[in-house]
């Protein structure tokens, strides 16, 4: 296999044979292909993308590149949930706890940063001491008897994926329905699961912004889990707006832990409970959607789920009286407050341009090396239908660096657009697909 050969027949828009795929993914992963040449093939696949074939082949050989793990000895349903990425999206921190008390077991593999989306490992790492880097046998030990364990991709589970996932994220290759997919499902095979719940983000803020390429890659994803013998379901939900009022690592980490106290925003709790209601029902067909979310509403109220992610936080190495004593978390030096420069209903907000502006402000990687500051980030203080008037508060940021601060505030101010009568919003949860 000569990688040029390989990089030109993608490019000019034929399918590529499993053993060229193999070759490739395996030589990149094994140091013997460089980072230009499965830039240019990322790109490639980008533009021309991939055929449901060449897409199954990517994701077999992502899974098979590493190792499996085996919960089949487990005492309760194995199950785990992922978002496709958006803006404030910090589902993963409430839901999982929530599972966990109400018996499933969840062997939770995140991500970091990718593109304009904030990643799950970067917030966790916010918890001063937290560690995602366990070994898989500590790492399954904490599944089975906590039923929850929050790690990033190891050198072992699916490592020419994560080789691939960081190049992906600072080449401009996110938003391609087949690299998400193999991404997602190999990793998601890997973990041993019997259930899948997607959330597969669609509108302004997403990686696929329409609802067609959401719906596509909705399918692409549920094809290959259950093609895999994995309960497999996705919620197309809506992204043309933050999830929930934080956007920054730490600052996503605080609202969550307000969620888990039973003050958390609603678009945020709404969308935790019906991802978390598809598992539940997954583990007991019996159960109905509502009993289902009153099982979920139950952990918030008595304290039992706020308790497991404290629990698990100091079982994984981080400090949990942070998560009980918020405002003492140590806050960026600079500040600022944009205000609305004119009145009427927020009918538009440039979503996308929020998670750009985080990375701006130091909550994301520009490059690879890249340190984040988990101090800085955002608070929105207006949704969508919202009635303004000049002066009203829309967003206070946060940033280390007051240059920074100054530059994002100038892009910002044009993300938001306004009418005269009451917009009409798009629904929270848009379809369902299995």
């Amino acid at each position: 296999m000569i990688p040029y050969q390989v990089i030109e027949k993608k490019s000019q828009g034929f399918a590529l044979k499993e053993t060229e795929i193999r070759e490739f993914v395996l030589g990149y992963s094994n140091g013997l292909i460089p980072d230009y040449q499965m830039s240019a093939l990322l790109m490639a696949i980008f533009i021309k993308g991939m055929t449901s074939d060449e897409t199954l082949d990517l994701t077999r050989v992502m899974l098979e590149s590493g190792e499996r793990m085996d919960f089949s000895g487990s005492p309760g349903f194995v199950a785990d949930k992922h978002s496709t990425g958006g803006v404030g999206d910090k589902v993963s921190i409430l839901l999982a706890p929530i599972l966990a008390v109400l018996g499933i077991h969840v062997p939770m593999i995140s991500g970091r940063g990718l593109g304009h989306s904030g990643g799950t490992l970067d917030k966790l790492e916010s918890i001063p001491g937290f560690n995602v880097n366990l070994g898989l046998q500590e790492w399954k030990d904490l599944v089975l008897s906590q039923g929850l364990g929050l790690i990033g991709q190891t050198g072992t589970i699916c490592p020419a994926d994560k080789k691939i996932y960081a190049l992906r994220d600072v080449t401009a290759t996110v938003r391609s329905i087949p690299l998400i997919s193999a991404s997602i499902m190999s990793k998601k095979i890997a973990e041993g699961i019997q259930g899948l719940v997607l959330d597969v983000k669609t509108g302004n803020g997403a990686f696929m912004q329409t609802l067609t390429d959401s719906r596509l890659l909705a399918n692409s994803l549920v094809s290959i889990g259950t093609g895999y013998g994995i309960k497999t379901t996705a919620l197309i939900t809506d992204m043309n707006q933050p999830l929930g009022l934080a956007i920054g690592n730490w600052f996503e980490i605080e609202e969550s832990v307000r969620g888990l106290q039973g003050n958390g925003p609603a678009d945020l709790m709404d969308v935790t409970y019906a991802l978390g209601a598809e598992i539940l029902r997954m583990a007991d067909p019996k159960l109905s959607q509502d009993e289902a979310v009153e099982m979920q509403k139950k952990t918030v109220a008595d304290g039992s789920a706020f308790e497991k992610l404290k629990k698990i936080t100091e079982l994984q190495g981080g400090n949990p009286k942070v998560l009980d004593e918020l405002e003492k978390y140590p806050k960026a030096r600079f500040q600022t407050t944009i205000r609305s420069t004119q009145s009427g209903y927020l009918s538009g907000i440039d979503t996308m341009s929020l998670g750009f502006a985080g990375i701006q402000l130091g909550a994301g990687r520009k490059i690879i090396s890249d340190r984040i500051d988990h101090s800085s980030g955002m608070y929105i203080h207006c949704k969508l239908g919202d009635k303004m008037g000049v002066g009203d508060e829309m967003l206070t940021l946060y940033s280390e660096d007051e240059d920074k601060l100054r530059s994002v505030e100038e892009q910002i101010s044009a993300g938001f657009t306004f009418t005269e009568t009451t917009p009409e919003l798009p629904p929270l949860i848009v379809e369902r697909i299995t």
